[in-house]
Order: C-alpha cells, then structure tokens, then sequence
C-alpha cells in the first residue's frame, strides 16, 4: 500500500479548492455596477442608434461575460467616420475610421483598459467568419452625453462594428443592426 505525505495531500487539496475558485469567479454574473440618470440631446439616428431619453435609467457595466473560444455577444452597427454615430475619435489611435475599414469597439469590460486595442478579434456569424481591429471601447459606464453623442451606456456584451464587418459577414438589408454573433481573439 502507498503512503501519502500529508503535505502531498493537504497540496492537493490547496490545488483543488484553487481550481474550483477559479471556475466560480468566472462563471460569476456580470451584474451592473450602478445606473445613468438619462439626458436627451442631439443624437445621431443614421444607423438607428438609440438615443438618450430624459428621466429614464440605464444600467452601467464595469465588467463584461468572460472571454472564451466562442464569446457569445450582441453585434451592433457603428460609424466610427467623422460625423457618424459613433461621437468622438477612436480611444486606441484618436482617429476616426472609415465605413470600409475592418474596424469595432468592445463593451467595456472586454476592451479591459485598453488591453486589446490595435488587436485583431475574429468574429463569427451565420457561417461566415472575419477579423477585425479593435479600434474603440463601447462604453458601458458612460453615457447620454456629447462625447457619447447622447447614446445610453453599451450594454456589457456588446461588438459594436462598422459597416464592413458587417457587409464581410455577407449581412445586408433589414438583418443589419443588431445580431447574436461570437467572436475570440485571433
């Protein structure tokens, strides 16, 4: 019969509760993390944005669902060209970007403090499958303001893509504007 040390074991058992923690913090919820008291403005509707509504709440989100091989998520079309939708200039480069550019923003907690800017993500819907640059954060904390041309908080599970994504992904007419997609780091 073998003999187990009882540092072996009690490392073991160290190493088990570990992984199991682990696999707890990321199967957490994403909840939100406080509310936006909304204000209406001059809001850009050309790609259908929603727009900020006086009196209403919106939530706001620090965090996003986990990043996996298959990250479930709410494709959403933006402009990032100058006077599109999408308010100011991109967060990783102070640009804007053309409607022909490969080109999303990330809900907050995925673009993780700028963490993934400049970085290619590849995106997956109806079949088809492209890469694209992760120029701007979709934020998720604030909002109904100019520099977010009065649009709500994004929500935490959120691509927001320009118009070549979508016409990449062979997505064109009435299905364009918000779709359930996956997408991972390339």
């Amino acid at each position: 019969m073998a003999k187990y040390s009882n540092e072996g074991v009690a490392g073991l058992v160290f190493m088990v509760l570990l992984l199991l923690a682990n696999i707890n913090l990321s199967m957490q919820a994403c909840n939100p993390s406080g509310f936006l008291n909304g204000k209406s403005g001059s809001c850009n509707t050309d790609l259908n944005a929603e727009c900020c509504k006086s009196g209403e709440t919106y939530p706001q989100f620090t965090c996003s669902p986990p990043v996996t091989d298959t990250t479930p998520a709410t494709m959403t079309i933006n402009s990032f060209a100058e006077g599109g939708d999408g308010g100011a200039e991109s967060a990783c480069d102070g640009q804007f970007h053309s409607d022909n550019e490969l080109v999303v923003a990330l809900s907050s907690g995925w673009f993780d403090n700028g963490s993934r800017c400049n970085e290619n993500i590849r995106i997956n819907a109806k079949g088809k499958s492209v890469l694209a640059k992760v120029v701007d954060e979709c934020d998720s904390v604030n909002g109904c303001d100019e520099e977010h041309d009065f649009q709500p908080p994004c929500r935490n599970n959120i691509v927001d893509a320009s118009p070549a994504v979508w016409e990449a992904l062979g997505i064109t007419g009435e299905d364009v504007g918000e779709l359930g997609i996956t997408w991972a780091d390339a």
